[in-house]
């Protein structure tokens, strides 16, 4: 099994905030992943070395500047009135609906859903923006959420 329920994942309260709610549709598309899966993904696509954001050093491609072309900050249009996703973020990635991406808070743990779930969705989100590095399947393009309400957007480079 490479999922858990969004029921027993131990930051659902994020996708119940009642002032921000998720569909059950979109609910049922949020799936956080086991630790055990996390990890391969985590090992694979962002640090053989180290668990968390706040540990990444130079020898982790999301620590090193040169792959990070832009900082915007994501908090204005989190507390705006009608807060949609920013664009200078959506036009960086330049992803369909349908990408799978991977919100990647720590070795252990990793959500998986689709771009439009994110972009619906992306408040809740945001209260999981330590660090959590946003990474789509077979894409380059990536975005990092920093507590700070910044965020870096950037390439992986290749492998």
């Amino acid at each position: 099994m490479n999922y858990i329920s969004l029921d027993d994942y131990k930051k659902a309260w994020v996708f119940r905030h009642k002032d921000i709610p998720v569909s059950d549709i979109d609910a049922a598309n949020i799936k956080p992943m086991t630790s055990e899966r996390a990890a391969v993904l985590w090992t694979t696509m962002v640090s053989r070395e180290h668990d968390h954001p706040d540990f990444f050093d130079k020898t982790d491609w999301c620590a090193q500047e040169q792959n990070f072309s832009q900082e915007i900050n994501w908090e204005d249009a989190w507390e705006s009135e009608e807060p949609q996703f920013p664009d200078a973020i959506l036009n960086h990635l330049d992803w369909q609906a349908n990408t799978t991406v991977y919100f990647c808070m720590a070795r252990d743990n990793i959500i998986e859903t689709t771009f439009d779930v994110f972009k619906r969705n992306w408040q809740n989100f945001m209260f999981l923006s330590d660090g959590s590095l946003l990474i789509g399947k077979k894409r380059s393009t990536m975005v990092q959420f920093l507590e700070s309400g910044i965020a870096k957007l950037g390439e992986k480079p290749s492998a």
